[in-house]
Formats: C-alpha cells, structure tokens, sequence
C-alpha cells in the first residue's frame, strides 16, 4: 500500500516563503512524477508543478519564477519551496505522484496541506 503525505503548510505574511513536503511510502518501485496541485476556497483544483524522474521541472505561469519544486535523491520525497508568496496563493496544497509497484503505476494524492498567505 502507498500513501502521500504532505506536511509544512501554514499562516504566512505577503511577500514570505513556505516549504511545503510530500513524502511518499509503502511498496514503491520508483516514483515516475511528483507534483502539487492547489485549490482555493470556491475555486477548482489547478495544476501548480510537476517534476519528473529524469529531472525535468514543469510550472503553472502563476507560479514560475516564485516556486522551485525539487525531490531528494531517493525521490520518494518532494518539496514546494514557495518564495514572494502573494494572498491568492492562499489554498489546499496537495501532493500527487505516478508511482510505481509491484501492481503497475497508477496515481495516487495526498490528504492536502492548508496554505493562507495574509496579513
């Protein structure tokens, strides 16, 4: 069995920066992609970041130059390092990652840590 836990969110003022963390275990192979999607209070769930096995690192235009997603070298574990963080910011965080097992890959998501950026 796989879970995805995300822990670090938290109350932050404009302009301030957050860590978000995601860590996945259970049976893993390999996690073939990690991710973070949010959603705002009335809002549907948006796609902030992803990165893949290989490396590469993908930003939702909202966030790119402010957010550095990154994975340890097990890659079992990922990170949202959020810098300049604004009030619209202010969401559920949540984690997802393509993961792989004995089963095959499927996706899987974490419970979503809360972020609110005010003043």
């Amino acid at each position: 069995q796989v879970h995805l836990v995300e822990s670090g969110g938290g109350l932050v003022q404009p302009g301030g920066s957050l860590r978000v963390s995601c860590v996945a275990s259970g049976s893993i192979f390999r996690v073939n992609v990690m991710g973070w999607y949010r959603q705002a209070p009335g809002k549907q769930r948006e796609w902030v970041a992803s990165s893949t096995i290989t490396g590469t690192t993908v930003y939702a235009d909202s966030v790119k130059g402010r957010f550095t997603i990154s994975r340890d070298n097990t890659g079992n574990t990922g990170y949202l390092q959020m810098n300049s963080l604004k009030p619209e910011d202010t969401a559920v965080y949540y984690c997802t990652a393509n993961i792989a097992t004995h089963e095959g890959s499927r996706d899987y998501w974490g419970q979503g840590t809360q972020v609110t950026v005010s003043s």
